[in-house]
């Protein structure tokens, strides 16, 4: 629980900073792993600053490091006869801790539309931190905290001023200061490989999720959450303080008081798959869902790109999906001219392509077709187009090449899931784009890319670092290219990263036609993969090394294993299925030329249960993919395969 005590003329060691005569926000999770606390101190120079410190188990993982916005409202002030001519100074600097209320504890738990569980818990403690300006106590700034059992977040709010209801945040002083001989894994951009490096050593901002790794083997995690009226924010090495990383806004944000900044979030745990188990905190951290009639027509499920872009090229492809459980069709970039141009209309189809036929045909055939809309349309002919396109029977929208990074076209983005949800249109972003929650609020949103996925043919050990990094954000189209022959890995490790890498919208085929499959067995993994779970669960792994990952689906499991370039030896307890009932495996592994097919996937069937173990010899780039079911639940197939074991 918080406490508020009183502190008086501490010196914090390293830091010149001395500590005021103020209340101190205390607080600690739920279970007592997290603890954070804020106080007001005194800087060298006289000034007030606000400092916070985070703790997991009692171990350090944020020292020390300041808090607070930097506003820029002196052309406002001015204008109002609020101020004098005098040069500005920053604003935190002028705030003064009023008061700390603690909140009532929240525990409940909520059902979202989809999800990597069918039951989130959101369970914290809360209290709020009140700053005024001794100068005009009507200038106001609240620090909202909670401390969850999966991580620490806190946001600014800003109250309502009678007479300065504009403001211009210019900067985020928010700064993470970390226990020396930090690393992190850190990308430059959404869709850059990683880099290993020392908090000291990252000079130019970097992407969040930003995963830590700390000397006494805590793992840490900096994320993001409820940001659709706010601008992109990474993280830049300080210049003057060292193992801390400072806040970098992309642009400058304009708001209207009352207004609340993002969640930041801090997540910490004993071992990286936590991290990735305990991203339930970002949707918590998000409204619950504005959609009153999401469940009747926002449908998660597997999609299939046609390439072609014409008739006969689609209705092939329908009949493949349909075959194949693959409930929806992409029509990608071409099916309107110009489409990357400002002169492109969306609203008039290639001759080549008889739209209304091929929906029609979809719509027999139980496959929904999505459209690709590049941003040059979806500035100009959103709001006439939209409606049109749900006319047409269209299901869903991939937007491409999105501005979103700014605060003004981070407002537009979000503001058009708002719109497409509107028309009944689901959505998912490309290219840079990554989420913080929103799809709990707008579940039209299915997914997203923000991931340097199988278009750029990254190797595996990237593939092993993505699960701990970017996939804490939430869903990725990470874009499965089967049959391409430009995969750096294995095709088991595909049919594992479409397990690993969730996404209620999952991409599989992306390069691919119908006529590349020949019949390969392995193809049923597909067919039966599911795309939302009512349980996910992160076996082991590390970043980098490899990771298993287990996702059931009502009595079902499934399993997927990626390894890095090297190699390595996997054993994976089975300790995760119902301790009454035996299971039937089916097991998809590299067996390399013993099999005659071109993918040399080796399909295995055995019968199991809760406690036995499946050991297995992944090959460099390789990986396994493993099906359970219920023996009394699946009878289908099962002769056929009867006999054939590990």
């Amino acid at each position: 629980m918080k406490k508020i005590f009183f502190l008086c003329g501490i010196l914090l060691s390293g830091f010149p900073l001395m500590a005021d005569n103020t209340e101190v926000l205390e607080l600690a999770s739920p279970n007592g792993t997290h603890e954070v606390t804020f106080r007001q101190v005194k800087t060298a120079k006289g000034t007030n600053e606000v400092n916070y410190d985070v703790t997991f188990r009692g171990r350090p993982v944020i020292v020390h490091s300041r808090a607070g916005l930097e506003m820029d409202n002196w052309v406002w002030e001015m204008a109002i006869g609020m101020r004098n001519l005098e040069q500005p100074t920053c604003w935190m600097d002028r705030l003064e801790v009023d008061s700390v209320v603690t909140h009532p504890s929240v525990d409940k738990t909520w059902t979202p539309l989809y999800g990597e569980r069918s039951k989130v818990h959101d369970r914290y403690n809360t209290a709020t931190l009140y700053l005024s300006r001794k100068d005009d106590s009507a200038y106001r700034l609240n620090i909202e905290v909670r401390a969850y059992d999966e991580g620490i977040a806190f946001r600014y709010f800003l109250p309502e001023h009678p007479k300065a209801l504009f403001h211009k945040v210019t900067g985020d002083l928010t700064e993470y200061t970390f226990p020396a001989g930090t690393k992190a894994w850190s990308e430059k951009w959404a869709q850059a490989r990683f880099d290993y490096l020392p908090v000291d050593s990252l000079k130019r901002p970097v992407e969040r999720a930003l995963t830590l790794e700390l000397p006494d083997g805590t793992w840490a995690a900096l994320a993001d959450a409820d940001v659709d009226d706010w601008c992109l924010t990474k993280f830049r090495t300080s210049t003057d303080k060292p193992h801390t990383l400072t806040s970098v806004m992309y642009s400058p944000v304009d708001v209207v008081t009352y207004y609340a900044t993002p969640w930041k979030v801090i997540m910490a745990a004993d071992k990286p798959g936590d991290l990735l188990e305990h991203n339930d905190i970002l949707l918590n951290l998000n409204p619950p869902c504005e959609i009153a009639d999401a469940s009747q027509w926002v449908k998660p499920g597997k999609i299939m790109r046609e390439t072609t872009i014409t008739t006969e090229g689609a209705l092939q492809t329908i009949d493949f999906c349909a075959a194949h459980n693959i409930p929806y069709m992409l029509f990608d970039w071409l099916w309107y001219l110009p489409c990357t141009s400002h002169d492109g209309d969306a609203t008039k189809v290639v001759s080549k392509l008889d739209m209304p036929r091929v929906v029609a045909y979809g719509k027999e055939k139980g496959v929904g077709i999505w459209l690709y809309v590049n941003q040059h349309a979806l500035m100009k002919q959103a709001r006439e187009l939209f409606p049109l396109l749900r006319e047409w029977g269209i299901v869903g929208v991939k937007s491409g090449f999105v501005q979103y990074a700014s605060h003004r076209w981070a407002t537009w983005l979000h503001d058009l899931v708002r719109l497409a949800a509107e028309n009944h249109l689901m959505m998912n972003i490309h290219d840079e784009f990554r989420p913080s929650g929103f799809s709990r609020t707008y579940p039209n949103l299915l997914t997203q890319e923000g991931i340097c996925g199988n278009e750029e043919f990254p190797d595996a050990t990237h593939n092993t670092i993505l699960p701990f990094t970017r996939m804490i954000n939430g869903a990725a189209d990470y874009t499965i290219c089967y049959f391409d022959k430009r995969l750096k890995t294995t095709h088991t490790h595909q049919l594992a990263a479409s397990l690993v890498f969730y996404s209620p919208l999952q991409t599989i085929f992306w390069y691919d036609r119908p006529s590349f499959y020949q019949g390969e067995p392995e193809i049923e993994w597909f067919e039966n993969l599911q795309t939302v779970f009512d349980d996910s669960r992160v076996l082991s792994g590390t970043p980098g090394k490899g990771i298993v990952m287990a996702r059931r689906k009502g009595a079902e499991w499934f399993v997927g294993a990626l390894t890095n370039n090297d190699g390595a030896e996997e054993t994976i307890a089975l300790s995760f299925l119902d301790k009454d009932k035996k299971y039937k495996a089916y097991i998809y592994t590299d067996g390399g030329e013993k099999i005659k097919t071109r993918t040399q996937v080796k399909c295995s069937y055995k019968l199991v249960d809760a406690s036995q173990t499946l050991s297995f010899d992944l090959k460099p780039s390789g990986g396994a993919a493993i099906r359970f079911v219920p023996a009394d639940d699946d009878t289908k197939g099962w002769k056929k395969y009867k006999g054939e074991t590990l």
